[in-house]
């Protein structure tokens, strides 16, 4: 058990023992950015209402917006994709007993649910470029000389796609994320986040929810197309990001 779980427990006794806990929340040994905006001294200009108004949109837009998305797609891929979706439901019955609570750890015993996940974000992914980025001096890349303070963008698609890189990089296969034996491979060209310096902050917090809530949604419901309906849209919708186009399923408990 962690000082913070300790501390929310027992709070009168940590309270008088030494520890990490002692450092949380001191008024007068601001340690982030949430330390900052609840002191009365904040500095300003950097921590003022309007800033604050930017940093919550990015929370939402960029915390909230791309993992909706992302699953948005999921659903989709598993309604394309009946036999995947039957496969990774018959996976999460065995590893799982009826009321376990899914965490982030379990995808070390569903290795075809994890790679499902992986293969959504690569098949599905929403954006076609990264971050730009500013070249610090002048280089070559490939031949190409390039001067210092050139604005570079990443062509994240050209990577995820890459026939080189991954057979049939236009269909939807989890396969590629598994080994003969069915154990999990990560591939060097899965790259949905980016890389180097300027990576998505939110990668790890963005693969947990992903994960927890693409395999508890599954384990909770089938999802099938409504009566009547034998095609659904699977052409992405151009604009800042890669939507898909609005659509009707229907979710069956199991």
């Amino acid at each position: 058990m962690s000082f913070p779980q300790l501390y929310g427990i027992f709070p009168w006794l940590m309270c008088r023992l030494p520890g990490p806990h002692k450092k949380v929340g001191i008024p007068e040994e601001p340690q982030d950015s949430t330390d900052f905006y609840l002191s009365k001294d904040g500095v300003k200009p950097k921590y003022d209402e309007d800033n604050l108004v930017y940093v919550i949109n990015d929370l939402f837009l960029s915390g909230s917006e791309t993992s909706s998305t992302t699953l948005y797609w999921g659903l989709l891929d598993m309604v394309v994709n009946p036999d995947i979706q039957e496969k990774v439901q018959k996976e999460l019955d065995a590893a799982l007993g009826p009321s376990q609570v899914i965490c982030y750890e379990d995808r070390k015993k569903l290795p075809y649910t994890n790679a499902v996940v992986h293969e959504i974000q690569r098949f599905s992914n929403f954006v076609f470029v990264g971050m730009p980025r500013a070249c610090v001096r002048d280089t070559i890349l490939l031949g190409f000389p390039i001067k210092k303070g050139t604005i570079i963008m990443p062509n994240i698609a050209s990577v995820l796609y890459d026939p080189e890189e991954l057979e049939t990089p236009r269909q939807f296969n989890p396969g590629r994320f598994l080994d003969k034996e069915g154990n999990f491979v990560p591939r060097e060209a899965f790259l949905p986040f980016s890389a180097g310096h300027c990576v998505c902050l939110g990668e790890h917090l963005t693969r947990t929810e992903l994960f927890i809530f693409f395999a508890s949604l599954l384990r909770a419901f089938t999802f099938r197309l409504p009566e009547g309906v034998a095609k659904i849209n699977t052409e992405p919708i151009l604009g800042a990001t890669l939507q898909p186009h609005p659509y009707r399923v229907c979710a069956i408990p199991r």
